[in-house]
């Protein structure tokens, strides 16, 4: 069962932007905890940004510093992942995960966040 949906994904140029989104699929819910993973063809599934509502705090994995900007909307419901500079190397399925009760680490691997999208496909051609 599909938890959170991704969207926002597509075929584009090297040094474009992309904005993905996610929300809930069905029941709506606040998301505290929010983290963005990426997944290329052969590869384990890596971070690449998360979020943490309060106190309130962003971190990234260090290949995107300075190009991708995570967020979440006020109401908790929607959150993004804003790609620019995107590069080749960053052609992979991207997949939203959550928390929906307010968790005060800072989580980076998978098995941290209890809800999660199905993926959306970002292919960045040279």
């Amino acid at each position: 069962q599909v938890q959170l949906v991704e969207s926002g994904g597509g075929l584009v140029q090297a040094g474009d932007s992309l904005r993905l989104s996610c929300s809930p699929s069905g029941r709506t819910f606040s998301i505290y905890n929010m983290g963005w993973f990426r997944q290329a063809p052969g590869k384990e599934r890596e971070f690449v940004a998360a979020l943490r509502w309060t106190p309130s705090t962003t971190y990234y994995a260090d290949f995107v510093k300075g190009r991708f900007t995570i967020s979440l909307d006020n109401a908790k419901t929607t959150g993004y992942l804003q790609m620019n500079s995107l590069k080749p190397e960053d052609t992979a399925v991207y997949y939203c995960a959550a928390k929906i009760r307010p968790y005060y680490g800072l989580p980076r691997s998978p098995r941290d966040f209890d809800y999660w999208g199905q993926g959306t496909q970002v292919t960045v051609s040279s």
